[in-house]
Protein backbone atom coordinates (compact mmCIF):
# COMPACT_ATOMS: atom_id res chain seq x y z
CA UNK A 1 0.00 0.00 0.00
CA UNK A 2 1.66 3.16 -0.99
CA UNK A 3 0.25 6.83 -0.25
CA UNK A 4 1.78 9.98 -1.98
CA UNK A 5 1.41 13.51 -0.69
CA UNK A 6 1.16 15.89 -3.24
CA UNK A 7 2.68 19.66 -3.04
CA UNK A 8 2.23 20.08 0.91
CA UNK A 9 4.52 22.81 3.07
CA UNK A 10 6.69 20.36 4.84
CA UNK A 11 7.96 21.89 8.23
CA UNK A 12 11.00 20.05 10.18
CA UNK A 13 12.90 21.61 12.93
CA UNK A 14 15.76 19.32 12.80
CA UNK A 15 16.63 19.23 8.71
CA UNK A 16 15.42 22.79 8.32
CA UNK A 17 12.95 22.24 6.02
CA UNK A 18 10.31 24.67 5.29
CA UNK A 19 9.15 23.95 1.40
CA UNK A 20 6.51 22.45 -0.69
CA UNK A 21 7.65 19.01 -1.31
CA UNK A 22 5.73 15.69 -1.80
CA UNK A 23 6.28 12.14 0.40
CA UNK A 24 5.76 8.89 -0.75
CA UNK A 25 4.94 6.49 2.06
CA UNK A 26 5.55 2.81 0.95
CA UNK A 27 3.84 0.39 3.56
CA UNK A 28 3.52 3.00 6.45
CA UNK A 29 7.03 4.18 5.97
CA UNK A 30 7.97 7.37 4.32
CA UNK A 31 9.93 6.13 1.38
CA UNK A 32 10.62 9.55 -0.55
CA UNK A 33 10.44 13.68 0.45
CA UNK A 34 11.18 15.27 -2.60
CA UNK A 35 9.89 17.57 -5.13
CA UNK A 36 7.46 16.50 -7.25
CA UNK A 37 7.61 12.38 -6.85
CA UNK A 38 6.20 11.13 -10.16
CA UNK A 39 5.76 7.87 -9.27
CA UNK A 40 2.78 5.72 -9.08
CA UNK A 41 0.78 5.30 -5.81
CA UNK A 42 -2.66 3.74 -4.53
CA UNK A 43 -3.85 6.75 -3.00
CA UNK A 44 -3.02 10.62 -3.87
CA UNK A 45 -3.14 13.12 -1.29
CA UNK A 46 -3.51 16.99 -2.79
CA UNK A 47 -1.97 18.89 0.12
CA UNK A 48 -1.74 22.09 -1.27
CA UNK A 49 -2.08 24.90 1.35
CA UNK A 50 -1.23 21.92 4.26
CA UNK A 51 1.38 22.26 6.21
CA UNK A 52 3.34 18.73 7.13
CA UNK A 53 5.20 18.24 10.05
CA UNK A 54 6.16 15.73 12.51
CA UNK A 55 3.40 15.32 15.42
CA UNK A 56 3.21 17.93 17.79
CA UNK A 57 3.42 17.06 22.15
CA UNK A 58 0.91 19.06 23.98
CA UNK A 59 2.89 19.25 27.39
CA UNK A 60 -0.40 20.90 29.18
CA UNK A 61 -3.92 19.97 28.48
CA UNK A 62 -6.46 18.53 30.79
CA UNK A 63 -8.58 14.84 30.23
CA UNK A 64 -10.34 15.20 33.09
CA UNK A 65 -10.55 11.54 33.86
CA UNK A 66 -10.45 10.01 36.40
CA UNK A 67 -13.69 11.61 38.22
CA UNK A 68 -14.80 14.13 36.00
CA UNK A 69 -15.62 12.19 32.71
CA UNK A 70 -18.39 14.26 31.84
CA UNK A 71 -16.28 17.05 31.44
CA UNK A 72 -13.80 15.09 29.22
CA UNK A 73 -12.30 11.68 29.07
CA UNK A 74 -8.64 10.16 27.75
CA UNK A 75 -10.99 9.21 24.62
CA UNK A 76 -12.28 12.65 23.80
CA UNK A 77 -9.18 14.49 24.64
CA UNK A 78 -6.77 12.35 22.61
CA UNK A 79 -9.54 12.19 19.58
CA UNK A 80 -9.32 16.11 20.03
CA UNK A 81 -5.54 15.73 20.41
CA UNK A 82 -5.09 13.66 16.69
CA UNK A 83 -6.96 16.42 14.83
CA UNK A 84 -5.05 18.95 15.68
CA UNK A 85 -1.81 17.41 14.69
CA UNK A 86 -0.57 16.43 18.55
CA UNK A 87 0.92 12.41 18.60
CA UNK A 88 1.64 13.14 22.53
CA UNK A 89 -0.37 14.54 25.42
CA UNK A 90 0.46 14.72 28.86
CA UNK A 91 -2.75 15.95 31.25
CA UNK A 92 -2.08 17.50 34.31
CA UNK A 93 -2.93 16.04 37.69
CA UNK A 94 -5.97 17.77 38.49
CA UNK A 95 -8.52 14.72 38.27
CA UNK A 96 -10.34 13.10 41.27
CA UNK A 97 -8.45 10.79 42.45
CA UNK A 98 -5.34 12.13 41.97
CA UNK A 99 -2.61 10.48 40.06
CA UNK A 100 -0.66 10.88 43.92
CA UNK A 101 -0.11 7.45 43.74
CA UNK A 102 1.38 4.45 41.57
CA UNK A 103 -2.05 3.06 41.25
CA UNK A 104 -4.48 6.33 39.83
CA UNK A 105 -1.14 7.25 37.47
CA UNK A 106 -1.11 3.57 35.90
CA UNK A 107 -4.99 3.53 35.32
CA UNK A 108 -4.39 6.73 33.16
CA UNK A 109 -1.07 5.24 31.63
CA UNK A 110 -3.32 1.98 30.86
CA UNK A 111 -6.42 3.80 29.85
CA UNK A 112 -4.44 5.78 27.54
CA UNK A 113 -3.04 2.70 25.67
CA UNK A 114 -6.36 1.05 25.90
CA UNK A 115 -7.87 4.35 23.24
CA UNK A 116 -5.07 3.90 21.41
CA UNK A 117 -5.14 7.12 19.31
CA UNK A 118 -1.76 8.82 20.86
CA UNK A 119 0.56 9.07 23.34
CA UNK A 120 -0.40 9.41 27.02
CA UNK A 121 2.21 10.62 29.42
CA UNK A 122 0.53 12.08 32.21
CA UNK A 123 1.78 14.23 35.25
CA UNK A 124 1.65 13.22 38.92
CA UNK A 125 0.36 15.73 41.51
CA UNK A 126 3.44 17.03 43.59
CA UNK A 127 1.59 16.68 46.94
CA UNK A 128 -1.00 14.18 48.01
CA UNK A 129 -4.58 15.07 46.87
CA UNK A 130 -2.75 18.38 45.22
CA UNK A 131 -3.70 19.85 49.01
CA UNK A 132 -0.47 20.83 49.18
CA UNK A 133 0.84 19.53 52.42
CA UNK A 134 1.98 16.22 52.26
CA UNK A 135 4.48 15.37 49.41
CA UNK A 136 3.96 12.33 47.25
CA UNK A 137 6.94 9.54 46.30
CA UNK A 138 8.94 11.52 43.91
CA UNK A 139 10.74 8.37 42.76
CA UNK A 140 8.25 5.93 42.80
CA UNK A 141 6.08 7.80 40.31
CA UNK A 142 8.49 8.62 37.90
CA UNK A 143 9.67 5.49 37.65
CA UNK A 144 5.60 4.06 37.27
CA UNK A 145 5.42 6.27 34.06
CA UNK A 146 4.61 9.95 35.23
CA UNK A 147 6.27 12.16 32.54
CA UNK A 148 6.93 14.82 35.39
CA UNK A 149 5.56 16.05 38.92
CA UNK A 150 3.37 19.09 38.67
CA UNK A 151 2.30 21.77 41.03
Amino acid sequence: MSTLLKNGTVLDYVSKTNEKLDILIENGKIAKIKKDIKEEADKVIDCTNLYIMPGMIDMHCHLREPGFEYKETIETGAKSAVKGGFTTICPMPNTKPTPDNVEVLKQIIEKGKEVNLCNVHPYASVTKGEKGQELVNFEELLRAGAVRIFR
